[in-house]
C-alpha cells in the first residue's frame, strides 16, 4: 500500500518510470502518448538532452542561493530573455520579472503586487478584484477566490476573499442568434465596465483573465476585439489588467505569449507550466514599468516572497527550454501541427453527434461533448463522462485532459489537448485515432448502461 497522499484517495495511478520524447512509460513498460503535456506543461516532451544537460551543469555549479542574499546568473539571463521576447506584444511595457515556483504562486504574487501598487500611489481604498466565471487561476486561496471554477471553489467558499465575476467570452454557449462575433465580444467585455461602475471605479484594483481559458472550460479563446475593449475599459478607469498565461502561454497557442494574438499588453502577465516544461518547477510574473516604478519610488520593497523564488537550477532549466523552442523553431511546429491536429479532429469529430464544438489555438485545443449536438444539451453530470473518457484513453495508451463542469461548474464535459511542441505527423494521427476510439468507447459504455 502506498504512503503517498495521491490526488485520488481511492485509486492508485500507474507509476511512471521513464520519459521518451512525447511518451511516458510505466513500470509495466506500457507507453502513453502525452497528448495533454500532463496539464499543458511538458512542451518539449520528457527527455530533451539539452535541458537535462543544463540542469546537470547548474547543479554541479550552484544548485540554489537564497534571493534574500544573492541574485544568480541563470535568473538574470532568463529575465533578460523573457523581457526581450515580450517586445513582440503590441503596446508592451513589461520590463521586470518576478520569479516564483509555479502558476498559483505567480497569481498570488500578481494580486498582492497589484494591491500594493495602489497603496504606494496613495489609493488604499482600491480593494476589489474582477475576474470571469468559468476561469481558473490557481488553487491557493487568493488564486482560487479570483478564479471562477465553482466546483473547486465551493467547499472553500467561507475562506475566500470576495471577488466579482462577470461573464466569460464563450461564444459557443453565449453568442445569441443574429449577434455578430464582434457585437458579442463587445457586449461581454462591457460587463467589465458595468461591474466597475457598480463597485465604484475608485475601489477596483484589477481585472484578471486568461487569454485562452484552459482547464475549466477547455481551450476557449476570446473573439476578436474582446481584449482590446477590455484594455480600453481598464485604462478608462485606471485599473490594472492581469493576464493569466500559466496554461496558454510560452508558445502553446503558436506565439510565445498568447496575448500577442489579441494585440493587447497587460500590466502584469503571469506564466508557468511551459516556461520550464516540467523539467523544474518555475513560474513568473512579468511586470510593467508602471507598476515597478511605483514600488521603487514608494517603499522600495514588495512585501512578498517565497523561499525558492529565483531558484538557480529551475531558472537554468527554463532558460534551456526557451532556447530549445527558439533554436529548433518550435513555434512554427506548433502552428503547423496545431493546424494538422485541428484538421484531424474536425475530420474525426466534425459530424460527431456528441461533439458540439472544436476550438482553441495552436497546440491548445478543446472538444466540448454534448448529449445532443443540435440543442447543445450536455450529458448528465452524474454519468461522469469526462472520467470515463480519461480511463478509456489511458487504457489505449493516450493521455488527454478531460474535465467536467464546463458550462457552469456542474454541467458539461470537455477534453483538453496540449501535446508537446515536438510532435510530428505520426503522433498527430495517433492522437486522433486513439482519442476517437476512447470517446466512442466511453459513450458506448453509457448507452450499454442505460440499456
Amino acid at each position: 500500500m502506498s504512503h503517498v497522499f495521491h490526488r485520488s484517495a481511492t485509486a492508485q495511478p500507474p507509476i511512471a518510470v521513464r520519459g521518451d520524447g512525447v511518451y511516458l512509460i510505466d513500470t509495466d513498460g506500457k507507453r502513453y502518448l502525452d497528448a495533454s503535456g500532463g496539464a499543458a506543461v511538458s512542451c518539449l516532451g520528457h527527455s530533451h538532452p539539452a535541458v537535462i544537460r543544463a540542469i546537470q551543469d547548474q547543479v554541479a555549479e550552484l544548485p540554489f542561493a537564497h534571493t534574500g542574499f544573492f541574485s544568480n546568473a541563470p535568473m538574470e539571463a532568463l529575465a533578460d530573455h523573457l523581457i526581450d521576447k515580450a517586445q513582440a506584444i503590441p503596446g508592451n511595457d513589461l520590463d521586470k520579472v518576478y520569479f516564483v515556483s509555479g502558476g498559483s504562486e505567480a497569481m498570488e504574487a500578481a494580486l498582492k503586487l497589484a494591491r500594493q501598487y495602489f497603496v504606494e500611489l496613495g489609493q488604499p481604498e482600491r480593494r476589489h478584484l474582477i475576474a470571469r466565471r468559468q476561469s481558473y487561476h490557481g488553487n491557493t486561496l487568493g488564486a482560487l477566490a479570483t478564479g471562477g471554477n465553482e466546483w473547486r471553489r465551493d467547499q472553500f467558499r467561507p475562506m475566500l476573499i470576495d471577488v466579482a465575476h462577470i461573464a466569460p467570452c464563450y461564444a459557443y454557449r453565449d453568442q445569441t442568434d443574429g449577434e455578430t462575433e464582434w457585437d458579442y465580444g463587445q457586449r461581454v467585455a462591457n460587463e467589465l465596465d458595468a461591474a466597475i461602475q457598480r463597485l465604484g471605479p475608485e475601489t477596483v484594483i484589477a481585472f484578471v483573465a486568461e487569454p485562452v481559458v484552459g482547464a475549466t472550460a477547455g481551450a476557449v479563446p476570446a473573439v476578436p476585439g474582446y481584449f482590446k475593449r477590455v484594455r480600453e475599459i481598464c485604462d478608462q478607469h485606471g485599473i490594472l489588467l492581469i493576464l493569466d498565461e500559466v496554461m496558454c502561454g510560452m508558445g502553446r497557442t503558436g506565439s510565445l505569449f498568447a496575448c500577442e494574438q489579441d494585440g493587447v499588453a497587460p500590466d502584469i502577465l503571469i506564466t508557468a507550466k511551459g516556461l520550464g516544461a516540467g523539467y523544474q518547477p518555475i513560474g513568473v510574473a512579468l511586470v510593467s514599468n508602471r507598476v515597478f516604478d511605483a514600488i521603487r519610488a514608494g517603499s522600495g520593497f514588495f512585501q512578498h516572497g517565497h523561499t525558492y523564488m529565483g531558484h538557480a537550477t529551475a531558472c537554468a532549466a527554463a532558460l534551456a527550454v526557451q532556447h530549445a523552442i527558439e533554436d529548433e523553431d518550435l513555434l512554427a511546429n506548433v502552428q503547423r501541427h496545431g493546424a494538422a491536429l485541428r484538421e484531424g479532429l474536425e475530420s474525426r469529430f466534425g459530424n460527431h453527434h456528441h461533439v458540439g464544438d472544436i476550438r482553441g489555438r495552436g497546440l491548445f485545443l478543446g472538444l466540448e461533448l454534448v448529449e445532443d449536438r443540435s440543442t447543445k444539451q450536455p450529458f448528465d453530470p452524474a454519468l461522469k463522462l469526462n472520467a470515463r473518457i480519461k480511463r478509456a484513453a489511458m487504457g489505449r495508451g493516450l493521455m488527454c485532459y478531460p474535465m467536467g463542469g464546463t458550462i457552469d461548474g456542474r454541467q458539461g464535459d470537455h477534453i483538453l489537448l496540449a501535446p508537446p511542441f515536438i510532435i510530428g505527423e505520426a503522433e498527430v494521427a495517433t492522437i486522433v485515432e486513439r482519442l476517437g476510439d476512447a470517446v466512442d468507447a466511453a459513450i458506448a459504455g453509457l448507452e450499454d448502461k442505460a440499456a
